[in-house]
């Protein structure tokens, strides 16, 4: 029986190389399809706690990790050599970036060799990391093809981006988002559509793994440049004494030709941040520079730079400074909602704070500790603890600054108890209060409680990073 069929009839044995955030969600939807699947990963703390029938990812409920385990349809090991044993592997492992912003591929290169060891004829082998476009062809394949197997003839390969919203349980998941598939051959593109069918049933092939990799760039490359220009609006806003946010309110009324994006203290999480360098370093292969693409990141990159200058404009106008000032720090995950502080913008912003010597807590429903430092703007590395949030720990905060908008938290309660609020995410526009200073909002010196007229405020109320 060819390898289609069994995809088809779900005896084929998948794995999953790497079961974090992207490749655990995957894994439960392969083995809930029928098939028989194989986590694989390093961290033994992750392996055991899925032998046990638990979960670590917060879009993955326990109970059904359970299932799956009891029913003999997932199983977990950090051996590659289980791979062996397999039709089908998956590599969802993490593709970061060094402190140069150089694409940092030592996860993908390892999973490709562990794969070589025990490479048959045959396998299908599928790439989901985010990546620039020729991964798959210039470094994958390479590696497989040592083995002696050829790719497109002796072993299959191909690219398919993951496209998970995480934190959203009713969004869009691996269930429901359509799938985009570039095989090194039609056939490899085939047998990944064939597997990739059986639990999301719209899937979209494109000519070449390139242009694969390629889609899942420009997808997340659009919202960082859109998030820059609002961000960059709402900065100018400030000056002018306009409310960003009511624009983009109002500006979302039209119904076509317009998309709303929202600015923030940064952008964050494993992708957006990260995305737009790999791009750029790939490009100059080529003798192109992507300066749009650049500015847009150096604009969101500088944005956790402004907001540590509001929280310092804020205390000034209450006679203190950032030093020996303690500061409260809502939300550390990189989004509203979700347990993932992977490049939060948090902890720039944080590390900024710390630098000026603020005496930095935070809180977070999601995440009970977080790890900043390690690089120029903060050298020592620093793991702080989740404080309680009560009215305690608000009333002896000097400023609270909210980062992200999670929805366990009672923003009237938090506003009623904190003396002075740096609000980067809108959540208290509802609740008007001359100790809130709200980023993208008219610095207006009535915002912060000075008596005084607009024309008469402080030089650096009037400042932007952008424009010193």
């Amino acid at each position: 029986m060819d390898l289609l069929q069994r995809i088809e009839n779900r005896s084929a044995r998948v794995a999953v190389i790497g079961v974090g955030y992207v490749g655990l969600p995957l894994a439960m939807a392969l083995a809930e399809a029928g098939f028989g699947v194989t986590a694989l990963d390093l961290d033994a703390t992750k392996i055991e706690r899925l032998r046990a029938g638990t979960s670590y990812i917060q879009d993955v409920p326990s109970h059904t990790v359970a299932v799956q385990v009891a029913e003999g349809h997932l199983r977990a090991t950090t051996d590659y050599a289980a791979l062996a044993a397999v039709d089908v592997v998956f590599v969802c492992v993490p593709t970061p970036y060094d402190r140069q912003k150089t694409p940092d591929l030592r996860h993908i290169v390892s999973a490709a060799e562990g794969i070589a060891r025990t490479l048959q004829p045959g396998q299908l082998v599928v790439l989901q990391s985010t990546t620039y476009p020729g991964t798959t062809e210039e470094v994958v394949q390479p590696i497989l093809e040592r083995t002696g197997l050829k790719g497109g003839v002796d072993f299959h390969l191909a690219f398919s981006p993951e496209r998970i919203d995480p934190g959203t349980a009713y969004g869009f998941n691996v269930y429901n988002t359509p799938k985009v598939v570039g095989g090194l051959t039609p056939a490899c593109a085939d047998l990944a559509a064939a597997v990739l069918r059986a639990i999301t049933p719209e899937i979209h092939p494109v000519s070449t793994p390139r242009a694969a990799e390629m889609t899942k760039l420009l997808e997340n490359i659009f919202r960082s440049v859109n998030i820059a220009l609002v961000n960059e609006l709402a900065l100018l806003c400030e000056r002018m004494g306009i409310d960003i946010w009511e624009v983009i309110g109002a500006a979302r009324t039209k119904p076509f030709g317009y998309m709303p994006f929202y600015p923030g203290p940064g952008v964050g999480g494993h992708c957006i941040p990260v995305d737009p360098y790999y791009l750029s370093w790939k490009a100059r292969e080529y003798d192109f520079f992507t300066k749009f693409i650049q500015l847009a990141a150096e604009i969101n990159e500088a944005m956790p730079h402004h907001v540590a200058q509001l929280v310092s404009d804020a205390l000034a106008q209450q006679g203190k400074t950032v030093r020996g000032a303690r500061i409260l720090v809502l939300g550390v995950a990189f989004k509203k909602n979700v347990d993932d502080a992977r490049n939060s913008p948090a902890e720039r912003l944080i590390e900024l704070l710390v630098q000026r010597g603020g005496q930095v807590d935070f809180h977070d429903p999601h995440v009970p500790r977080f790890q900043v430092g390690g690089n120029p703007f903060l050298p020592e590395t620093r793991t702080l603890a989740r404080v309680d949030l009560d009215e305690t720990a608000l009333e002896q905060a000097d400023v609270v600054v909210i980062v992200v908008a999670h929805s366990a938290y009672d923003w009237a309660w938090i506003t009623r108890h904190a003396h002075l609020i740096v609000d980067t995410v809108n959540v208290t526009a509802d609740q008007p209060s001359e100790t809130i200073l709200r980023l993208g909002a008219p610095l207006r010196n009535k915002d912060l409680g000075l008596g005084i007229e607009d024309d008469q405020a402080p030089s650096h109320l009037r400042s932007s990073i952008f424009n010193p």
